[in-house]
Protein backbone atom coordinates (compact mmCIF):
# COMPACT_ATOMS: atom_id res chain seq x y z
CA UNK A 1 0.00 0.00 0.00
CA UNK A 2 1.53 3.26 -1.21
CA UNK A 3 1.48 6.38 0.95
CA UNK A 4 -1.07 7.89 -0.72
CA UNK A 5 -3.89 5.40 -0.77
CA UNK A 6 -2.53 5.22 3.74
CA UNK A 7 -3.69 8.88 4.10
CA UNK A 8 -6.74 9.09 1.95
CA UNK A 9 -7.81 6.15 4.54
CA UNK A 10 -6.54 7.75 7.57
CA UNK A 11 -8.80 10.85 6.36
CA UNK A 12 -11.37 8.81 5.34
CA UNK A 13 -11.51 7.12 8.92
CA UNK A 14 -11.73 10.74 10.56
CA UNK A 15 -14.69 11.78 8.65
CA UNK A 16 -16.38 9.07 9.72
CA UNK A 17 -15.79 9.45 12.94
CA UNK A 18 -16.12 12.97 12.55
CA UNK A 19 -19.86 12.42 11.68
CA UNK A 20 -20.70 9.67 13.66
CA UNK A 21 -19.61 12.44 16.76
CA UNK A 22 -21.76 14.77 15.26
CA UNK A 23 -24.80 12.88 15.09
CA UNK A 24 -24.54 11.52 18.60
CA UNK A 25 -24.06 15.05 19.65
CA UNK A 26 -27.47 15.90 17.90
CA UNK A 27 -29.27 12.54 18.91
CA UNK A 28 -28.49 13.85 23.05
CA UNK A 29 -29.38 17.20 21.51
CA UNK A 30 -33.05 15.63 20.51
CA UNK A 31 -33.20 13.58 23.57
CA UNK A 32 -32.74 16.24 26.08
CA UNK A 33 -35.11 18.45 23.64
CA UNK A 34 -37.63 15.81 24.10
CA UNK A 35 -37.46 15.46 27.90
CA UNK A 36 -37.98 18.99 28.13
CA UNK A 37 -41.22 19.03 26.04
CA UNK A 38 -42.69 16.16 27.81
CA UNK A 39 -41.51 17.78 31.72
CA UNK A 40 -43.30 20.58 29.84
CA UNK A 41 -46.64 19.62 28.43
CA UNK A 42 -46.92 17.68 32.20
CA UNK A 43 -46.65 20.80 33.92
CA UNK A 44 -48.96 22.74 32.29
CA UNK A 45 -51.57 20.10 32.40
CA UNK A 46 -51.24 20.47 36.31
CA UNK A 47 -51.65 24.09 36.15
CA UNK A 48 -54.53 24.30 33.69
CA UNK A 49 -58.18 23.47 35.04
CA UNK A 50 -59.52 21.15 32.05
CA UNK A 51 -62.04 23.36 30.76
CA UNK A 52 -58.39 25.32 29.47
CA UNK A 53 -56.81 22.50 28.91
CA UNK A 54 -59.52 21.46 26.46
CA UNK A 55 -59.59 24.78 25.21
CA UNK A 56 -55.66 25.30 24.61
CA UNK A 57 -55.72 21.46 22.44
CA UNK A 58 -59.54 21.69 20.64
CA UNK A 59 -59.02 25.39 19.69
CA UNK A 60 -55.15 25.84 19.66
CA UNK A 61 -55.34 29.08 21.83
CA UNK A 62 -56.33 29.50 25.45
CA UNK A 63 -57.92 32.26 26.55
CA UNK A 64 -57.03 34.79 29.67
CA UNK A 65 -59.52 36.81 30.85
CA UNK A 66 -57.83 40.29 32.05
CA UNK A 67 -57.59 41.15 35.90
CA UNK A 68 -58.13 44.41 35.13
CA UNK A 69 -60.96 44.62 32.33
CA UNK A 70 -63.87 42.12 32.32
CA UNK A 71 -64.22 42.79 28.61
CA UNK A 72 -61.03 41.97 27.36
CA UNK A 73 -59.06 38.48 27.25
CA UNK A 74 -55.54 37.57 26.06
CA UNK A 75 -55.45 34.46 23.51
CA UNK A 76 -52.28 32.83 23.45
CA UNK A 77 -51.53 31.18 20.73
CA UNK A 78 -50.54 26.92 21.78
CA UNK A 79 -47.48 27.28 19.21
CA UNK A 80 -45.06 30.49 20.21
CA UNK A 81 -46.32 32.98 18.34
CA UNK A 82 -48.50 36.60 18.54
CA UNK A 83 -51.06 37.05 22.07
CA UNK A 84 -53.80 38.59 20.70
CA UNK A 85 -55.66 40.93 22.80
CA UNK A 86 -59.36 40.59 21.89
CA UNK A 87 -62.11 43.76 23.77
CA UNK A 88 -65.42 42.80 23.40
CA UNK A 89 -65.03 40.28 20.28
CA UNK A 90 -62.60 42.25 18.61
CA UNK A 91 -59.27 41.84 17.68
CA UNK A 92 -57.46 44.81 19.86
CA UNK A 93 -53.80 44.98 19.03
CA UNK A 94 -50.91 41.87 19.55
CA UNK A 95 -48.55 41.36 21.92
CA UNK A 96 -44.92 39.77 21.25
CA UNK A 97 -43.22 38.35 24.13
CA UNK A 98 -40.09 35.88 24.01
CA UNK A 99 -38.26 34.55 26.12
CA UNK A 100 -34.49 35.16 26.18
CA UNK A 101 -33.84 31.24 25.43
CA UNK A 102 -35.53 28.52 23.51
CA UNK A 103 -38.47 27.06 25.78
CA UNK A 104 -41.19 24.49 24.93
CA UNK A 105 -44.43 25.53 23.49
CA UNK A 106 -46.26 24.89 26.89
CA UNK A 107 -43.97 26.47 28.84
CA UNK A 108 -44.25 29.39 26.49
CA UNK A 109 -48.28 29.12 27.09
CA UNK A 110 -47.65 29.07 30.94
CA UNK A 111 -45.57 31.80 31.20
CA UNK A 112 -47.97 34.07 29.48
CA UNK A 113 -50.90 32.91 31.39
CA UNK A 114 -48.90 33.14 34.61
CA UNK A 115 -47.50 36.45 33.65
CA UNK A 116 -50.94 38.03 33.14
CA UNK A 117 -52.34 36.65 36.13
CA UNK A 118 -49.85 37.56 38.57
CA UNK A 119 -48.97 41.32 37.07
CA UNK A 120 -50.90 42.24 33.93
CA UNK A 121 -49.39 46.08 33.92
CA UNK A 122 -45.68 44.50 34.07
CA UNK A 123 -46.53 41.95 31.33
CA UNK A 124 -48.00 44.95 29.08
CA UNK A 125 -44.99 47.28 29.75
CA UNK A 126 -42.35 44.11 28.54
CA UNK A 127 -44.27 43.17 26.03
CA UNK A 128 -43.93 44.65 22.25
CA UNK A 129 -47.52 45.99 20.83
CA UNK A 130 -48.62 45.52 17.63
CA UNK A 131 -51.42 47.63 16.88
CA UNK A 132 -54.27 46.44 14.16
CA UNK A 133 -54.29 49.35 11.15
CA UNK A 134 -57.59 49.15 9.25
CA UNK A 135 -57.82 45.69 7.60
CA UNK A 136 -55.62 44.33 10.17
CA UNK A 137 -52.76 45.28 8.85
CA UNK A 138 -49.78 45.86 11.48
CA UNK A 139 -48.11 49.05 12.38
CA UNK A 140 -44.50 48.25 13.61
Amino acid sequence: MNMEMLLYLMLGILVVLYLVWIWKLSFHSFLKWSEANQRANELLRSVLSSEQYDQLTRNGYLDIPSPSDPVCIYRVPRVQGLVKVIEQGRHKESLCLQAQEAVPDADHVLIHKLMIEANEQIYLQTANRLALVGSGDFLF
